[in-house]
């Protein structure tokens, strides 16, 4: 197609002057708006005002410039006789190519600037052009980024016009653009306004791979990464991420994220085998870890606060793969760099509630995030003996890490740690045996601890198992049709029973 008349309007400037030399070498005129336009008058370069279309002066401050009849039409009229002749009857020209970029809206969300500033930076006659250009592609070049420019340029120069392939690509990363742009300002909206989950970015990112992985769960299967990454993470040392590796780091921030004092989580195949809470990091790390020495071998490990040189020897201590914590202090880096294979990763922003999103019978599931514990003021004590103060921390604790589960999902706690765990299996009162025989292996004593579990229990054997083991308090949503075979059980073992009304099924 070759290119005659160009509309460009661009919030960011870079190599725009270069680009439209190459544009009026090739022989286009071009028509350019505010900011654009003097930008490219001072560079020397040959453009004419949008206004000299449209007949009309930009107004309201330069929110209305191009959203008009003679621009749109322009643009999207089909290079048929029909439509031409129309333009020809209203004394109107098609426009070949629109290079348009978007105002900084999630840069002026980032820099903290008030509401109003924040909905004046939406951008409206931007994602317009761009829609209007990229609908009709193949008779309208669509330019929204700089680093198109060369693609374009060399096109341009060697032939003089822009092949179909490169119209196509470009339509289609204009569409996805623009998606971004309303995925993130719907965002900050829901934020505002408190309208539910954020949207993921990769869940309109179809052609945004940001990063390649070398395979999947397993070597056989390939896979990718879509969305942004660098957003939350900073990758700053060691070998590349893998496919299990990024999951494995969504389960344990996720986790950690539910603590504020200082805390640390130790994730195995998604399933927490190891969290402590304590004083400090030093004292959360030792609970974890003691939690499940033999699988914390080869896990991922999440922090919430600065790695200091005395923890980082302790970590050095034991094969880890992934190491996440808000900051590492420099010589705490110095140790850990020691190891040149794992990777250590620095948070920087609390992941977002967001869709979940995952396929499904041909097609895809999606549901709002998981995104509470249960409400304090709701539990029920469903036995005669209440818990403790102590006991009801402690219920809260493990009724947090056993959200984080998989179900059938039961933790055992006590003292700020957990004390054994069992994940994923068939029969809850199975879960229980194995939370028992993991505290068993790590020596640690079960005699006045509590339980959560993730669902209700279905037979009172669960809770004659737990008071085998010395547990003393059970958290559990309660619904179950047998609820009083297990609260007849609690009451004769003297255990307190608190029912949430919330499950937390993880599949």
């Amino acid at each position: 197609m070759k290119i005659k008349r160009v509309l460009i309007s661009v919030t960011d400037k870079t190599g725009l002057v270069e680009f439209a030399n190459v544009i009026v070498k090739s022989g286009a005129e071009i028509y350019s708006t505010g900011g654009t336009l003097q930008a490219l008058e001072a560079a020397g370069v040959n453009a004419h005002s949008i206004s000299d279309v449209t007949k009309f002066p930009e107004i309201l401050d330069g929110r209305v410039k191009t959203l008009h009849p003679a621009v749109f039409a322009g643009i999207l009229a089909k290079r048929i006789p029909d439509h031409l002749d129309q333009l020809k009857k209203l004394n109107l020209s098609t426009f070949d190519m629109v290079v348009v970029n978007l105002y900084k809206f999630e840069q002026a969300v980032a820099s903290g600037a008030n509401l109003d500033a924040v909905v004046e930076s939406i951008d409206i006659g931007g994602p317009s052009l761009i829609r209007a250009a990229a609908k009709n592609y193949e008779g309208c070049a669509v330019v929204v980024d700089p680093s198109q420019y060369a693609d374009v340029s060399a096109e341009l120069s060697a032939k003089g016009e822009i092949g179909i392939n490169l119209l196509k690509y470009l339509a289609a990363a204009a569409f996805e653009k623009v998606a971004m742009y309303d995925v993130a300002i719907a965002n900050f909206f829901k934020s505002k306004f408190g309208n539910g989950n954020q949207i993921p970015d990769s869940f309109m990112a179809a052609e945004r791979k940001s990063m390649d992985m070398r395979y999947g769960e397993n070597p056989h299967q390939s896979a990718g990464f879509y969305g942004d990454f660098g957003k939350f993470f900073e990758h700053i040392h060691g070998k590349e991420l893998s496919y299990n590796n990024l999951v494995d780091v969504d389960a344990a921030q996720r986790l950690l994220q539910e603590f504020e004092a200082p805390a640390v989580v130790i994730i195995k195949h998604t399933n927490p085998c190891g969290v402590g809470i304590g004083h400090d990091l030093d004292e959360a790390y030792a609970r974890a870890f003691k939690t499940d020495p033999k699988s914390a071998f080869g896990g991922i490990v999440a922090l919430n606060r600065t790695v200091e040189p005395a923890l980082a020897e302790t970590l050095n201590q034991i094969f880890l793969e992934v190491l996440i914590a808000p900051e590492f202090s420099s010589q705490a880096l110095e140790i850990l760099r020691k190891k040149k294979d794992r990777r250590l990763i620095v948070c920087k922003n609390k992941l977002p509630d967001v869709l979940q999103v995952r396929s499904s019978c041909g097609g895809i599931l999606v549901q709002t995030a998981d995104s509470v514990i249960f409400d304090e003021n709701n539990l029920k004590v469903v036995t005669n003996r209440r818990p403790t103060e102590s006991e009801l921390s402690n219920l809260k604790f493990a009724y947090t890490v056993c959200k984080h589960m998989k179900s059938n999902a039961i933790v055992f706690a006590g003292n700020g740690m957990t004390l054994g765990s069992g994940a994923g299996q068939m029969s809850r009162v199975d879960s229980v045996r194995i939370a028992r025989m993991k505290a068993d292996e790590a020596g640690l004593n079960l005699e006045g601890s509590v339980v959560a579990s993730d669902a209700y229990f279905p037979f009172s054997d669960n809770v004659e198992e737990i008071a085998k083991a010395g547990a003393t308090a059970v958290v559990q949503p309660g619904g179950s049709v047998r609820d009083s075979d297990s609260i007849e059980a609690a009451n004769r073992l003297n255990i307190s029973m608190v029912f949430t009304g919330i499950r937390h099924f993880k599949h």
